[in-house]
């Protein structure tokens, strides 16, 4: 196969994926690539199709700034609807054209003389392009635990974002392993199918109430209608989030708050004293991913349901074996275990300047990157959502956009240089990266007392930011030269004194949370 040439290739083809393709074409470069691994765009929302699925962000901020929606369903809209929405944005753009579908890729080098990625996909398929954009997302890998006798087991066994709705449910007995955002959701949709559910727990996780609200058809007229009200609303549930970002960051001991109103939620929905203890966490809220939900807990005191807190030591033709001897029957195993993240890169080679290899250095170093989209030694590469730009409070729609205005700079600052690609310098990495693990050590995830997937095997937090994200929002609004060593023709440095960026059209963030509404698109060609 002839290798395939374009100035930016996209890595995926979620919310990532497709903003940025929509904001090189709005910057005049529409000389891009989009390949995705399966068969039809949607990343998280089109793979995760389990019964319940729902976002847990109300869906008005949880969409793009510049493609607002006034008909939205609910408050918190599930699975089919985001997944709806992502299609009908990449068909009003046009960007179908521009992806490749059933591109899997596994590993990419940077050519120091042709100052070029080469990228190639499993079945062998080489991309060469000037940038490459990795959107591949943090939750797309599941996570499946290596449990002694797994290939034993008789019945179906499937994760929660691979459901196999052909296996049926109705009348079995079914094992979930693991009660997190994904087993909230489904754990109460399956309950009234089976004729038993086991529910094995590790840790409990504190779930706040959650009432969903179904809009009616007066209020998605009055957004269409009504001058300012769809932005109002926006904004409301944009700052009451950012609320939490204090707490969090700050003041981890002012989420006693929360934890107050989640044990009242126990008392109201659990009667049995026993069930209550097993599911009232003994660690501070917050600290593993807060949850939302006014069904989890009558799923779980349902008669049909037993919850599990004894560890599994091993499975068998039939069942599970917990580590006290005891074997609980199962004719499903649906595994609610979360996905790799801070572990995710290790399925990738990626070779940078010099032959750095990027999965090396993070497996020795840890994983980071400059202001979680670069990384020093592998020019032209872009992360979107990279290391330290999750959230645990928030629309990470917003960071996304924060960081697609930041690629963007990137370029642009490429054609003030003369040169032809850019990548940071390590001392401006490390810097970024010591005071954001300074300000991480007193969070709540870093103090709160439990072991999450937010921390690394040394226990730092690779994968959250550290503060509000009107603040990531303002780090992110111009690219600093000073940071970063370009690059010529000749593949040399090119040594030029720091220059500052004219200003940006003016924008006032405390006016507007829609930061790509306003990214001073320019011609960058």
């Amino acid at each position: 196969m002839a290798p395939v040439h374009t100035r930016v290739l996209i890595i995926g083809s979620g919310f990532s994926g497709l903003g940025m393709a929509i904001a090189l074409d709005k910057a005049g470069i529409g000389d891009y690539l989009i390949v995705e691994k399966a068969g039809e765009i949607g990343g998280t929302w089109r793979d995760n199709t389990y019964p319940g699925c729902a976002c847990d962000v109300p869906t008005h901020l949880y969409s793009y700034s510049f493609e607002p929606r006034t008909d939205w369903q609910r408050l918190f809209s599930q699975q089919q609807e985001i997944f709806d929405y992502l299609k009908e944005v990449a068909d009003k753009y046009g960007l179908r054209k521009h992806i490749r579908f059933h591109q899997h890729m596994n590993r990419s080098y940077w050519d120091d003389t042709e100052q070029r990625w080469h990228a190639f996909s499993v079945d062998g398929q080489e991309y060469v392009a000037q940038f490459i954009i990795s959107a591949i997302g943090a939750l797309h890998v599941p996570s499946i635990p290596k449990i002694a006798g797994s290939a034993e087991f008789a019945g179906a066994a499937f994760h929660s974002a691979q459901w196999n709705h052909d296996a049926p449910l109705a009348g079995k007995r079914v094992a979930v392993i693991g009660t997190g955002a994904s087993a909230i959701q489904f754990v109460p949709e399956i309950v009234g199918q089976v004729a038993a559910l086991t529910v094995y727990q590790r840790t409990a996780p504190w779930v706040l109430p959650r009432s969903d609200v179904v809009f009616s058809e007066g209020f998605r007229r009055a957004l269409r209608r009504v001058p300012g009200l769809r932005f109002a609303v926006r904004n409301g549930i944009y700052w009451t989030a950012e609320v939490g970002a204090y707490a969090m960051n700050r003041r981890p001991d002012l989420l006693r708050a929360v934890e107050r109103v989640c044990k009242r939620l126990i008392n109201r929905q659990i009667a049995d004293p026993v069930l209550r203890a097993c599911v009232t966490p003994d660690y501070r809220a917050g600290c593993k991913r807060l949850l939302g939900s006014d069904t989890y807990y009558p799923a779980l005191a349902d008669p049909k349901t037993e919850l599990v807190t004894e560890r599994i030591d091993h499975l068998t033709a039939a069942g599970l074996v917990t580590a006290d001897g005891v074997e609980r029957p199962a004719d499903v195993i649906i595994y609610g275990t979360g996905f790799h993240v801070i572990d995710s890169f290790s399925s990738l080679s990626i070779t940078g300047r010099g032959g750095v290899d990027l999965a090396q250095r993070w497996t020795e170093e840890g994983v980071q990157a400059h202001r979680g989209i670069t990384v020093a030694d592998m020019p032209n590469a872009f992360f979107l959502l990279g290391p330290n730009t999750g959230l645990g409070h928030n629309s990470i729609i917003f960071m996304i956009e924060s960081q697609i205005h930041y690629v963007l700079q990137a370029m642009r600052q490429l054609r003030e240089q003369g040169a032809v690609a850019l990548a940071p310098r390590r001392s401006a990495q490390d810097r970024f990266n010591a005071r954001l693990q300074q300000r991480l050590a007193r969070s709540v995830w870093n103090t709160g007392g439990c072991k999450s997937w937010y921390l690394d095997e040394h226990g730092n937090n690779r994968t959250l930011w550290s503060g509000f994200t009107w603040e990531y929002w303002r780090q992110t609004r111009r690219i600093d030269p000073a940071e970063y060593e370009f690059f010529g023709p000749s593949s040399g440095p090119i040594v030029r004194p720091t220059i500052v960026l004219e200003d940006l059209p003016a924008q006032s963030f405390p006016t507007s949370i829609t930061p790509s509404a306003r990214t001073g698109h320019e011609e960058l060609r």
